[in-house]
C-alpha cells in the first residue's frame, strides 16, 4: 500500500477520461509541478515517490514493479485510458510495467532500452523485482572512471553495454509487448546516458512489430525535459545532465503537442 505522503492526486476541472501514472526519476522526488500541468490539460495525474518513502526501498535497488501495477490498476478502474509517464529511472520503469500492464500509452523522457544494475549496503542487483525475483539486468563497467567534474555518465553506460553484452541482452526490456502507443522524448546531450540510442533501439524493436511509436528528440537538449510552464528542476545525485535550459524548454515544446496528443488532451 503507498503511504499518502509518497503520492500527490491532480485532478482535472474538466475530465478528459485518461489517467496518468508519473513517475520521477533518481531524483526521488514527486513531481507535483507536472502532474498539474497534465491535469490542466484534462488528465488525471498520481505522481509517486516509488524509493526513499514510508516503507519503500532506500534508494532505487529491488523496486517491486507491482508497486507501480497496483497505481496503475488503480487508474484503471478510475478512467477510460490510462498512461503511464516516466523520466529517465521512471522511463526505465514506465516501458517495463507496460511490459506487465494493458497500457494505452507510454511517455519515456529520457528512456533505456535494457534494465540497469543498482546497488544497496554494497549489494549490486537489479533496480526492480517482479514476483520478488531480480529483473535481469546489466552490470557497471568497474574499470570505468570519470574523466570531469561534475561526472558525465554517459561513456559508463556505454562501456557497460559494450562490455557485458550478455547481460545486456537478457536484460532487454520487451518493448514489443507494450500494447499501447509508445512516445519516447530524448535529448542529443544526454550526458547521463546515451538515451537518443535507447531510443532507436526502442524504436526499431517496436517498428519491426508494426507498433506505433514516435520519437521526439533536440540535438542540443540534455537529459531533463522542460515543459511548456515548468521551472527548471533541481536535485537529484550531482553529474553532468547536458543541455541547457533553453534547449531543454525547445525540446519541450517539440514534444508537447505528441504528450496532449498521446494524453486525448486539448
Amino acid at each position: 500500500m503507498l503511504a499518502e505522503g509518497d503520492r500527490f492526486d491532480a485532478h482535472p476541472a474538466t475530465p478528459n477520461g485518461t489517467g496518468v501514472l508519473l513517475l520521477a526519476g533518481s531524483s526521488g522526488r514527486i513531481e507535483t509541478q507536472r502532474a498539474g500541468l497534465l491535469a490542466a490539460h484534462g488528465a488525471r495525474v498520481r505522481a509517486l515517490r516509488w524509493f526513499g518513502g514510508e516503507g519503500q526501498r532506500p534508494v532505487p535497488h529491488e523496486v517491486p514493479v507491482e508497486l507501480f501495477v497496483e497505481q496503475f490498476e488503480g487508474l484503471r478502474r478510475e478512467c477510460d485510458r490510462v498512461v503511464v509517464f516516466g523520466t529517465s529511472f521512471g522511463a526505465e520503469a514506465a516501458l517495463l510495467t507496460a511490459t506487465l500492464c494493458d497500457v494505452d500509452g507510454v511517455i519515456a523522457v529520457a528512456p533505456t532500452s535494457v534494465v540497469w544494475a543498482g546497488a544497496h549496503d554494497g549489494a549490486w542487483s537489479s533496480h526492480w523485482t517482479v514476483a520478488g525475483e531480480p529483473v535481469p539486468f546489466t552490470p557497471f563497467d568497474p574499470d570505468w572512471v570519470p574523466d570531469g567534474d561534475p561526472p558525465a555518465y554517459r561513456a559508463l553506460y556505454a562501456s557497460s553495454l559494450a562490455r557485458f553484452t550478455e547481460q545486456a541482452s537478457a536484460a532487454r526490456i520487451a518493448v514489443e509487448r507494450i500494447q499501447g502507443e509508445v512516445l519516447l522524448i530524448v535529448g542529443g546531450d544526454d550526458r547521463v546516458w546515451p538515451s537518443d540510442a535507447f531510443a532507436h533501439e526502442i524504436d526499431e524493436a517496436r517498428r519491426s512489430a508494426g507498433l506505433p511509436t514516435t520519437v521526439i528528440g533536440h540535438p542540443d537538449a540534455g537529459h531533463r525535459l522542460l515543459l511548456p510552464g515548468e521551472e527548471p528542476a533541481s536535485g537529484g545525485m550531482r553529474m553532468a545532465r547536458g543541455g541547457s535550459a533553453a534547449s531543454d524548454a525547445e525540446l519541450g515544446e517539440r514534444a508537447w503537442p505528441e504528450i496532449l496528443r498521446v494524453l486525448g488532451a486539448s
